[in-house]
């Protein structure tokens, strides 16, 4: 079955309560979603992580050279869209833009066959896959630990088993912090921080030797991505596991993070890194390396459903006869996009989302909806 067309949106939504973590700030939501269609109508849908009108301009860019291929040769199509972009793109929003379009056509290839993705993928080994809350950004308030403290306890009501907090304002405020939310959310929760990228290697180090009693499940993107070395050392020097990975793109750049040794958690952004294909690949390589996935997720119901189909195929390193869970990231801070774009609703019950077992990704855009937040670019 051929592709026929290949259409991109960018959808946008202003935000109620603007919110930052370490980097910036988020005054509104801003995403790109592509659809990909075949000559018998059929056709699925992915979207692109990164500045949403860039990630638009990449696939405007590769598309053409998917217009007519065989929607069934999903990784014949991906290399071709790669070779076309390897001179100028070995990361960044072009890698973005192919991962859209790969995600598009692994759903509509799973509707042509009838199958699940995550049958496509090669079998789920779970049906259901234990989600953490990603919430806990920073806002304007005159009381930034209550807030935290607040939301943590929210999620916690909510079925969470295990959430995800930002640090990044500096050691001894972002000390305080987690150590209110542990205080608040008690021992049984998971408790991960994520510092995108803020610290020196002995920032890091601080921070991380202050709340190791702490109980931390990782800490994620403690130094510069472009930082292997200063990984691999923190690493070496804290019991906390480190994960990293959302800034990294392809397989040949995790095989640098995962060589050096630099992390205990890989998390590529399927939306990013390379989509579907390229990160079954990765994960394939982590697996290797004695380095389980975790893959990053931030946006619209499209990237989750993504997420739920390759987590629940994912082996656990080491195996044994207890298995740990398999965890996914699931976006909590506020976007009527994330909420809103697609259905079914996906329902946390003690703490997982069951994975779809409808034919392709097992979620569909609501037509109405698209055409109500999307931008003309």
């Amino acid at each position: 079955m051929k592709i026929e067309r290949i259409e991109t949106v960018v959808i946008e939504q202003e935000l109620d309560t603007p919110f930052y973590f370490s980097q910036f700030e988020f005054r509104k939501r801003q995403i790109c979603i592509v659809k990909v269609v075949a000559e018998d109508g059929s056709y699925g849908w992915g979207e692109g992580y990164g500045p949403a009108t860039v990630v638009k301009a990449g696939i405007d860019f590769l598309a053409p050279l998917a217009l007519g291929e065989d929607a069934l040769q999903v990784e014949a199509i991906w290399s071709k869209l790669h070779l076309r972009s390897l001179d100028y793109a070995r990361r960044g929003v072009l890698v973005a833009a192919l991962s859209a379009i790969d995600i598009a056509i692994w759903d509509l290839r799973g509707k042509l066959l009838g199958q699940p993705v995550s049958a496509l993928l090669g079998g789920g080994r779970r049906e259901q896959v234990k989600v953490y809350a990603t919430g806990l950004y920073f806002t304007k308030t005159n009381d930034l630990t209550s807030k935290l403290v607040d939301e943590a306890q929210l999620y916690a009501a909510q079925g969470f088993r295990a959430l995800k907090m930002k640090v990044g304002l500096g050691v001894a405020t972002d000390v305080k912090h987690v150590r209110a939310v542990r205080r608040a959310i008690g021992d049984e929760l998971q408790l991960m921080v994520d510092a995108n990228h803020a610290y020196s290697l002995s920032e890091a180090l601080s921070f991380a030797r202050q709340v190791e009693e702490l109980d931390i499940s990782f800490f994620e993107e403690p130094v510069s991505p472009e930082d292997y070395e200063g990984y691999r050392e923190l690493r070496q020097r804290v019991t906390i596991p480190i994960a990293g990975g959302e800034c990294e793109y392809l397989l040949a750049g995790f095989r640098q993070l995962l060589s050096r040794r630099c992390v205990d958690i890989a998390q590529p952004d399927i939306c990013g890194a390379g989509g579907l294909t390229e990160c079954k690949r990765i994960a394939a390589l982590a697996a290797a390396f004695q380095t389980n996935v975790i893959p990053h997720s931030w946006g619209t119901g499209i990237a989750f459903a993504a997420g739920l189909h390759l987590v629940s195929t994912l082996d656990i390193v080491p195996g044994r006869l207890r298995m740990p869970d398999a965890l996914l990231e699931m976006d909590r801070s506020e976007s009527e996009l994330r909420e809103n774009l697609t259905a079914p609703k996906f329902a946390i019950e003690d703490g997982r989302v069951t994975v779809p077992t409808q034919p392709g990704l097992g979620i569909d855009v609501d037509p109405d909806y698209l055409a109500s937040v999307a931008r003309a670019v």
